[in-house]
Formats: C-alpha cells, sequence, structure tokens
C-alpha cells in the first residue's frame, strides 16, 4: 500500500501549470491513498476533486477557510484525502488556534480496503516559527481523533500532514509516544522516514526548489507519514522517500516536497 502526504501549496505561483505539475507527478508515484494540504477549492471547482478525477480515485475534503490568493472571494483552502478504494465515510474536526482568523483542520476518512478499514487522516497545524505553544493543543486534538477513530480497524491509523514542526520537536515526540508520554495513553505513531535512506536527511521545505531561493528558514523536514504500530503485520513501514522533488516541464509542481511510503498490506 502505498501512501502519500504533500502539501500543495494552494493557488499560489503558476497554480494552473503547477496543477498539471502536480498530477503529473501523482501519476508517476501512482499512490494508494494520499494525504494532501493547501488544496484549494471555490464553490464550482475543486482541486481535489481534479485530481480524483485524473487518478480514478475517491476523495473528501475539509475546508480550513478563506485565502487571499489570486484575491478571489470565493477560494477556499483545505485538507483532502484521496484514496483508489472507497472513503466509507469521513470526519472532519477544527482544530485550537487561539486567533479567530486562522482556521485548521483534521480530516479523517474511513478507507474501504480489499483488507479491512484504513483510518486515513491528514492535517496542516499552524505554521509560525516558534509556534509550538499553538501546536501542541493542535496535536493533543488531533491525537484524540485519531485514537477515537482508529479504534476496531484492520489497520493501524495513518497520520499525514505538514506539521510544521522538526523530527525532534514537542509535537513529534507527543504523537509518537516513544520518547515522552504519548499524547492519548496507548496511541504509538512511528515516523515512516526512520525506514528510509540514513543518508538523505528528507527535507520537505528545502532551498533546492525553485519556490524557496528566497526563503530565511533552514531546509526542515516538516511533512510526515506516521503510521500506528502494525496489526497482524498490516501497516508495516516497508521504506520511505521524497517525491516531487524535480520540476516537470520546468515548473515546480509546490514549494513543499512530497512523502511516499509503502506500507505492508
Amino acid at each position: 500500500m502505498r501512501v502519500l502526504t504533500w502539501n500543495l501549496w494552494g493557488r499560489y505561483g503558476p497554480w494552473q501549470r503547477r496543477r498539471e505539475a502536480i498530477a503529473a507527478t501523482l501519476t508517476e508515484v501512482g499512490p494508494d491513498v494520499c494525504g494532501l494540504q493547501e488544496v484549494w477549492g471555490t464553490h464550482g471547482q475543486n482541486l481535489a476533486a481534479d485530481l480524483a478525477e485524473r487518478l480514478g480515485m475517491h476523495w473528501c475534503w475539509a475546508i480550513a477557510g478563506q485565502t487571499s490568493a489570486g484575491h478571489d472571494d470565493d477560494l477556499f483552502i483545505g485538507n483532502a484525502i484521496l484514496s483508489r478504494w472507497p472513503i466509507a465515510g469521513h470526519t472532519e474536526v477544527p482544530l485550537p488556534t487561539g486567533d479567530p482568523g486562522e482556521g485548521r483542520v483534521a480530516l479523517h476518512g474511513r478507507i474501504d480496503t480489499p483488507h479491512g478499514a484504513l483510518p486515513m487522516f491528514t492535517t496542516h497545524l499552524t505554521y509560525r516559527p516558534g509556534g509550538s505553544q499553538v501546536r501542541l493543543p493542535q496535536v493533543r486534538r488531533l491525537a484524540t481523533l485519531v485514537a477515537e477513530e482508529a479504534a476496531n480497524c484492520a489497520y493501524p491509523p495513518v497520520v499525514t500532514g505538514d506539521l510544521n514542526a522538526e523530527p525532534d520537536s514537542d509535537e513529534l515526540r507527543l504523537l509518537g509516544g516513544l520518547l515522552t508520554a504519548p499524547a492519548v495513553p496507548g496511541l504509538v505513531l512511528v515516523d515512516a522516514w526512520r525506514y528510509a535512506d540514513p543518508a538523505d536527511p528528507g527535507f520537505t521545505w528545502d532551498r533546492r526548489n525553485g519556490y524557496q531561493a528566497d526563503t530565511v528558514l533552514p531546509d526542515s523536514r516538516i511533512d510526515y507519514v506516521l503510521v500506528g504500530l502494525p496489526r497482524d503485520g498490516r501497516g508495516r513501514v516497508r521504506s520511505a522517500r521524497l517525491a516531487g522533488t524535480t520540476p516537470v516541464d520546468e515548473v515546480w509542481p509546490s514549494d513543499h516536497f512530497a512523502v511516499v511510503t509503502d506500507l505492508q498490506s
């Protein structure tokens, strides 16, 4: 089972050409399930719907809020799940921000795979250098959702997203439950990148990216696939790698690189 997570950068930059580059990259990777962030939608169009149609996948989407990209009042941003198998149901939960002008949401989709239910989650935590005090309550709310929805499923939970936090941060330690007491007792989520090539730092926010030439932030690994402990062998991490790391027809797909993880099904 191939899982991908990717922040698609809304409708910024050359977004029409980027949409084609994103679709081409996803076609090449061939994911079974995707967790996508900064997915734009209007009352007449939706990037998740467009990608799902091109790839022959099912989809669900949760609005986080409006965005000013392109000065379009009819433009929303959110998170999406795409799946090659039917999505039996989905749940969206707002995350605390402390700022009425900022919307953050966690999306859960119950994927009806041939081997049983897969509890899939995706989210996008607050972007703010030094903003751990905002993200920690978000992590706790996310962990509660994961624990509630992942019970009695054939697969362990798969949590994807742009968490805007480094691997050794308090946010990841709480979600992991390996280096500190987990956010929810008994909930352990393994960072799939620990199964990647040890020589690859896995930077998903990277100055190699054509949109990052002027960033003041250092190269960082802030996008994740986190997986619960295997259930009867299902969900065991086999590998992890990056995708979207090169331009497509001279266009970078997004300002983030994607993370691709293969799991035992």
